[in-house]
This record gives C-alpha cells, structure tokens and sequence, in this order.
C-alpha cells in the first residue's frame, strides 16, 4: 500500500533512483529520436544545396504566417508545461491540473493552424505527385515532399504528447502527485520540450532561409 501511495515502484529502492532510472530512459529514447529527425534534416540540407534555386522559389510559397502563429502557441506551451512542472514539484495538483490543460489547448489550437495551412497548400496544388503546380520547378516537389514529411511527422508526435499530458491531466485530478512523487510529470516535460525545439528548426528551415 505504501509503494501504491507514493508511486515507487517495486524494482527500485528509492524515488531518486526510480526518477534517474526514468529520465535516464526518456533521454535514451529523445536521443533516437534526434537521429531520426536529424537523418531528414541532413536530407533537407543536401538537397537544399543541389536544388538551391529550386529550393528557394518553393520556401516562397510557404505560409510564413501560419508558421509563425504556431511558433508563438508552441513557445508559450514551453512556459505552460514547465510552470506545471514547477506545481508538480511542490504538489499543487489543482495548479498542475490548470496548467497541463492549458499546455493542451495550446498544442490543440497549433493542430488547428497547422491544418489551416494544410488546406490551403492542397488548394495550391503544393502537394508533389501527377497534380503539383506548374509554377515551379519540378525540384521543388523535393522541397515539398519534406515539407509535408517533416511537418507531418512531427504533427504526430505533438498528438502523442496531447495524449500524454491528457492522462496527467486525469492523474492530477485524482491528486495522485505529491512533492515526492511527479516524475511522470518531468518525464512527460522532456518530451514536449524536445517537440518544441524540433519545431524551431522547422520553422528556421522552412519558412525563414532566404525568405527574401
């Protein structure tokens, strides 16, 4: 009953270990998760540099203005998610409860920018195949297809992180976190933090390279 009220689990003698054991899991995971990502940006990289002309002519035709809203909501979601941190370490479940849902409302209204700007590219003709738009080079269906890949791919990973900070939400409610036992919380913050940071360069690589 102990072990259940306090959140240790058996394998582990104490909280510390238990919280080193998992963050040290979680920046094993974010670290194959860097090479993955890190494989497509040296993609975009190499063929940015081979297609530079073509690459610049498609940056053109990226929504600066959808990319930038959705910069500010994944930047305030950073801040959102470390004050919940900060009310998970001293056992504020009301406040964490607040600021987990709000981190959400904010991944959520990204979501919905982010399918805005989807539409309008398909009503563009900017997705590569047979029906891409004439009025640019055909190298810069290469652009696109790793626009869409990236963002695409990273728009799933901030639905998996919803999802995550959803059931914390829950487990707040239930007051299930106490200043000895939020790690769930830590653990959870480190993946939202790493999907902020890939947006950054995205957003850099995209929608900012020789914008002019």
């Amino acid at each position: 009953m102990a072990e259940a009220h306090t959140g240790l689990a058996e394998q582990f003698d104490d909280m510390p270990q238990q919280i080193e054991a998992s963050t040290l899991g979680m920046w094993t995971f974010l670290a194959t998760e860097i090479l993955f990502f890190g494989a497509l940006f040296l993609s975009y990289i190499v063929y940015r540099h081979t297609y530079s002309l073509a690459f610049l002519e498609a940056g053109r035709h990226v929504k600066i203005i959808h990319g930038t809203i959705n910069t500010a909501l994944l930047m305030t979601s950073s801040l959102t998610m470390s004050l919940a941190i900060h009310a998970a370490q001293q056992g504020r479940n009301s406040a964490l409860r607040r600021f987990l849902l709000l981190t959400i409302f904010l991944g959520c209204c990204f979501l919905g920018v982010k399918g805005l700007e989807y539409t309008s590219d398909v009503h563009e003709h900017l997705v590569p195949g047979a029906h891409f738009t004439r009025q640019l080079p055909v190298q810069a269906q290469i652009f696109w297809f790793l626009y869409w890949m990236m963002t695409g791919v990273h728009s799933l990973h901030l639905i998996v992180g919803i999802g995550l900070l959803a059931v914390l939400s829950a487990m707040a409610g239930r007051h299930r976190f106490t200043v000895l036992y939020h790690n769930p919380v830590l653990i959870c913050g480190l993946y939202w933090h790493f999907v902020d940071v890939i947006w950054v360069w995205l957003y850099a690589l995209f929608y900012l390279v020789n914008r002019h």
